[in-house]
């Protein structure tokens, strides 16, 4: 189903592109009765995978750096552990990020971005942050650092829901991260997707999140209520209207899929998507 996947992942939005990259888009039916509990092996490797080290990380990191970076890493993070004054910390994480994102070292780079954010706390600095892990997370095949980098993503949420008590987005980001990382919580993240969902039927993000769920927990006709519903009140919603569509070629109706792939196709106005779509209707057979 990777057609499917690079779909969804260009229609999506941002913490919908997270949940997407963790299992099949529609899966065997596995006969669960509830959404968000089977998200394909590479979730379930994730699950079982120890959280990955951010001290081994940081040293295999440092093999690769000239070494006249690597002078320059070493006196800010002494100029870290000497500091005591946090605006002096907080500047030095930040270079440390920027240096270690010139570098192409993502993980390491989020790490620091994330020790200014604390320092910062702000919920702007620390979303970012969090942002950066779930960005990462959802491309990098180590199912150790994938863990590692779902804890560090839910503590900056977590810092930044404080914060931002009111904020539906971050509340949808922690509760697909709860459900796709494998964790001992995963009904907690439904819940909160609910709650929002409920509270707020117009939140486009929750809507398309919930409904992925039910689609990889093979509940087709959860996820064709949830956007039939969506599209009632928006007609015109490309994603919506393609979630609707994968749940219709789940269940086998193939002509209503491609009916529905047809009007989201005339929504889409990116030329390489619109041919992807072209593509996927043609697969259906």
């Amino acid at each position: 189903m990777q057609r499917n996947q690079l779909l969804l992942l260009g229609l999506a939005v941002a913490v919908v592109t997270v949940l997407f990259a963790f299992g099949r888009i529609t899966p065997k039916v596995q006969g669960h009765d509830h959404a968000g509990h089977d998200h394909g092996a590479e979730g379930a490797s994730m699950a079982e995978a120890k959280a990955a080290d951010f001290n081994d990380l940081l040293k295999r990191a440092k093999e690769k750096v000239p070494a006249d970076k690597l002078v320059e890493i070493t006196g800010l993070e002494n100029t870290v552990v000497r500091g005591d004054v946090q605006t002096q910390q907080i500047t030095a994480y930040r270079q440390l990020y920027t240096i270690w994102d010139n570098l192409n070292e993502l993980p390491i780079a989020a790490h620091y971005a994330a020790e200014a954010a604390k320092l910062e706390n702000s919920g702007k600095s620390l979303t970012f942050a969090a942002n950066l892990f779930l960005d990462h997370l959802s491309h990098t095949q180590d199912a150790g650092v994938r863990q590692w980098e779902a804890g560090k993503a839910l503590e900056l949420l977590d810092r930044a829901i404080a914060l931002e008590p009111n904020n539906d987005t971050l509340k949808v980001k922690k509760g697909t991260l709860l459900v796709i990382s494998n964790s001992t919580a995963p009904m907690q993240g439904i819940g909160i997707l609910r709650e929002v969902a409920e509270r707020n039927p117009d939140f486009l993000d929750a809507q398309l999140t919930l409904a992925n769920f039910s689609i990889t927990s093979g509940q087709f006709d959860k996820a064709i209520e949830r956007m039939e519903k969506v599209l009632e009140r928006k007609p015109d919603e490309p994603k919506a209207m393609f979630l609707l569509a994968v749940a219709h070629q789940s269940k086998g109706e193939n002509d209503k899929a491609k009916d529905l792939l047809r009007q989201c196709r005339k929504l889409i106005k990116d030329p390489a998507l619109a041919a992807e779509i072209d593509e996927y209707i043609k697969s259906i057979k």
